[in-house]
């Protein structure tokens, strides 16, 4: 671990990488539940809304060190990580737009599906890299299948696009 406190510039990559992360989560304040989405059906292993705000704060902390940890590899294979990584935060990024900006259940299965598969593809080449990175990313593989598991269930239940037309709140 010394080897990390001697690199001092290495803690602004972290910041940079936590900065990113919390930008994509931060579409989630922007774009809130709100009243659409209590009215909603949803299969009763559906979290509590608590929940959400803090699991999403672990996974993101976890992913930032997570991809720090790989930049700091020296691994050839870092790089390619590192660019997983960010597609991952982009598909994460839009679905909180999609699903609770413009309510269309549909879309934002199709966007979980893309996250889903950024999301293995990261954690596989993270473990490649440095299995420590891989097992922080683990979590958020099982957390992402389960909203993805979540996201169908509400998009079935709901026929497709609730409101279809009308303006999001």
């Amino acid at each position: 671990m010394d080897w990390i406190l001697a690199r001092g510039p290495a803690w602004l990559t972290f910041f940079g990488f936590f900065a990113a992360a919390f930008s994509a989560g931060a579409t989630g304040g922007l774009f809130k539940p709100g009243a659409w989405y209590r009215t909603l059906s949803k299969p009763a292993w559906t979290p509590p809304n608590w929940l959400f705000p803090v699991a999403w704060t672990i996974l993101y902390v976890a992913m930032s060190v997570a991809v720090w940890w790989v930049s700091l590899s020296g691994s050839p294979w870092a790089l390619p990580a590192v660019a997983l990584w960010s597609w991952q935060i982009v598909m994460n990024a839009l679905w909180s737009p999609v699903f609770f900006g413009l309510r269309r259940l549909d879309a934002a299965f199709g966007v979980m599906i893309g996250l889903w598969v950024s999301v293995v593809s990261t954690t596989a080449a993270f473990f490649v890299v440095d299995p420590f990175a891989g097992w922080l990313m683990a979590p958020y593989v099982v957390w992402v299948s389960y909203a993805g598991a979540l996201n169908l269930s509400i998009w079935r239940r709901n026929g497709g696009a609730p409101e279809a037309g009308a303006a999001p709140a």
